[in-house]
């Protein structure tokens, strides 16, 4: 009984990291319009908040990388537990080196806290994931890791909400840079209390079985190849349409939205991501019985339209409700296959941007916002359909997925190079050469062979 109390602390702590990691990467979204105006930078320059974060997750994955294939995996020989609560501390410091930051009135310095959090997400990456799957019995791990997940993106829904609270309205007439220094410290010592709390729970230890691979075999596959680029578009057009709706809002002809106002469409961008991956969970599951799939399905943008608008208001919630309805149409049609769910909500977000990119006011900003919905179940997609048929070479390939994160950090800066050119809106054009990309991994990218290198 009493190892069942220790796995089910231990799961509770682990939610609540999801919950922190996916709440601290998109308060980027806030940090920058917040940066941007504080040190009067052009876009370029507040994109690189995105390129220092995201740059720790390609530097960090590729170091682990290399030292894996040479050495061997290092969070096989020190423990997944040790390697989750390596990941909190230097966490901890990243967030904690934003009091100094706000302190100095540095920008730089600011970029270097968010290199530093980045390395420690990079961590618990590695780490974390596979942890969950084994804290408990074998048959229910994917439960257990949707159900993290759902965690993960119910912090990048509530982030832009406090986060905007706290800097724009509760900190705002702190003086440079200060707003950062209160909330940042108590994130670090969240992340501190985790670690602790970690260390002193009893949790089974994990072993690799698995014969180490060296070299580079996993480039022998072409889906593996195709789907890093994926990974890289992927993630660079999410973040780049992220980081951008806040200043896009704040156009006059937008409406000229206040920052704060602003942030709160933030969050129905990364709650719609929430919301498809739940509704991709029951599509894509293993339910023959389609009539009860779809009622099942229906349930999820049902309860997200009341909640919408008993937390707004009920003419908030008829426009989200419209895109409500389209994502769960958009998965009826696509059906339970990964790569057609891939290409057509690909698509979909095609057309959503080239409404942005031709429109202003409302339609504009739902449309922009609607896109959360289609980019929910990609990242999953992506990551199975190009790990499919690798065999040794699964482990391998995973972690050079991980590596084009890397696309966080080099789209969005394109994104604000356009912007600071051709105006914001016109900045929206770049993700549409990712989602075009997508469409090809989801037609035809994604089909599993093998090259003799």
């Amino acid at each position: 009984m009493q190892r069942k109390s220790n796995y089910t602390s231990a799961f509770i702590s682990l939610t609540v990291l999801f919950f922190m990691w996916g709440f601290m990467t998109v308060l980027n979204d806030i940090l920058i319009p917040y940066l941007k105006g504080v040190f009067e930078l052009n876009y370029f320059k507040a994109m690189l908040v995105q390129f220092a974060f995201f740059l720790a997750y390609f530097i960090g994955s590729l170091v682990y990388f290399i030292f894996s294939v040479t050495k061997g995996d290092p969070i096989n020989k020190i423990g997944y537990k040790n390697g989750i609560i390596a990941g909190l501390i230097v966490s901890a410091l990243g967030a904690l080196l934003f009091y100094p930051a706000a302190q100095f009135h540095m920008y730089g310095f600011f970029l270097s806290a968010l290199f530093v959090l980045g390395l420690g997400f990079t961590l618990l990456q590695i780490s974390a994931n596979p942890y969950v799957a084994i804290l408990g019995p074998e048959e229910s791990a994917s439960s257990r890791l949707n159900l993290a997940q759902g965690f993960n993106s119910l912090g990048t829904t509530i982030g832009p909400i406090i986060g905007g609270f706290l800097i724009f309205t509760f900190f705002k007439n702190s003086e440079g840079s200060d707003a950062v220094k209160i909330p940042y410290l108590v994130f670090a010592l969240i992340f501190v209390l985790i670690a602790v709390f970690i260390s002193k729970t009893k949790l089974p230890v994990f072993t690799n079985a698995e014969d180490q691979v060296k070299g580079f075999g996993a480039f022998k596959y072409p889906q593996l190849v195709f789907g890093m680029f994926a990974i890289f578009m992927y993630v660079g057009g999410e973040v780049s349409i992220g980081s951008m709706i806040i200043n896009f809002l704040n156009l006059p002809e937008m409406g000229g939205m206040n920052e704060n106002a602003a942030s709160t469409y933030v969050a129905f961008y990364w709650g719609g991501q929430m919301i498809g991956r739940f509704l991709g969970a029951i599509s894509l599951s293993e339910i023959t019985n389609k009539i009860k799939k779809y009622l099942l399905m229906l349930i999820i943008p049902v309860f997200s339209f009341v909640i919408v608008g008993f937390v707004t208001d009920f003419s908030t919630a008829s426009i989200f409700g419209i895109l409500l309805i389209l994502n769960y149409l958009a998965f009826v049609f696509a059906g339970k296959k990964a790569n057609r769910n891939l290409y057509v909500f690909a698509g979909i977000n095609i057309i959503l941007l080239i409404v942005v990119l031709n429109t202003t006011g409302q339609l504009s900003m739902w449309s922009l916002v609607g896109i959360g919905l289609f980019n929910s179940i990609m990242w999953s997609n992506i990551f199975t359909l190009a790990i499919s048929g690798l065999g040794k070479y699964t482990s391998q390939g995973s972690s050079l997925l991980v590596m084009m994160i890397l696309g966080g950090a080099i789209l969005p800066v394109i994104s604000g190079l356009v912007a600071d050119s051709y105006g914001i809106q016109m900045a929206f054009i770049v993700p549409i050469f990712s989602y075009i990309y997508l469409m090809f991994y989801g037609l035809a990218g994604y089909k599993q062979s093998k090259i003799e290198l």
